[in-house]
């Protein structure tokens, strides 16, 4: 049965013509203790059928964790997206892009197309400045609002600069991880194991924690 009923893909479906070039969605699964995989796999497969420039690549987890190596994917379900030239954004969903997250997922989608407003002359000086590695995690739940906006943040500094990589990480199919960085409220935003925000922030304030790193 269909995740999105007619009148939702059609609606996706004239969102996503502002794709620009071609995305391709890594989703890496596996067939035994995922519970959301089956889910996650019909959310990717109905939305790359909604337009030519989105390409969809399947992995095995398991079979195929050669194959995933070089996207560093450490759990599953996830999701990774490569821009036109195959290059990996550093934007990962680990969950199901569902919900209120749906909104993340389209946005990221456009921009990796290469379709995104340009940042303000200071921000993107700030941006490019990152010189270091640096890992973001933001927790989420598909039923909150304003979890979508510090996802977007995080991506978009991910597209920006090669040197960060950004998760959205859904907080109750990795409850584990929700409890190892006691996430009691979303979002929940980790950077680099050792620092974290509380809330939607925006990218001024991402910053200044990844430059005190």
């Amino acid at each position: 049965m269909p995740l999105f009923d007619d009148k939702v893909r059609s609606q996706l479906a004239d969102i996503l013509k502002n794709i620009q070039d071609k995305v391709t969605i890594v989703y890496a699964t596996q067939e035994f203790e995922c519970n959301t995989c089956r889910d996650t796999h019909s959310f990717v497969d109905e939305i790359a059928a909604l337009n030519p420039n989105i390409g969809l690549e399947v992995y095995d987890f398991v079979k195929d964790r050669q194959k995933l190596e070089p996207w560093k994917i450490d759990k599953v379900p996830a999701i990774a997206l490569l821009d036109k030239d195959r290059s990996d954004t550093g934007i990962r969903f680990y969950g199901i892009p569902g919900g209120y997250e749906i909104n993340s997922f389209i946005q990221a989608l456009i921009e990796t197309s290469g379709r995104r407003e340009p940042l303000p002359d200071a921000l993107a000086r700030r941006v490019a400045a990152v010189k270091k590695d640096v890992h973001i995690q933001v927790f989420v739940s598909l039923t909150c609002p304003y979890c979508p906006p510090a996802v977007s943040t995080a991506h978009r500094l991910a597209l920006e600069n090669k040197n960060i990589r950004a998760d959205m990480v859904e907080s109750t199919t990795f409850i584990h991880l929700a409890q190892k960085y006691g996430v009691q409220g979303v979002p929940r935003i980790i950077i680099n194991e050792t620092h974290s925000l509380e809330g939607a922030h925006p990218m001024p304030a991402f910053l200044d924690v990844i430059e005190k790193l």
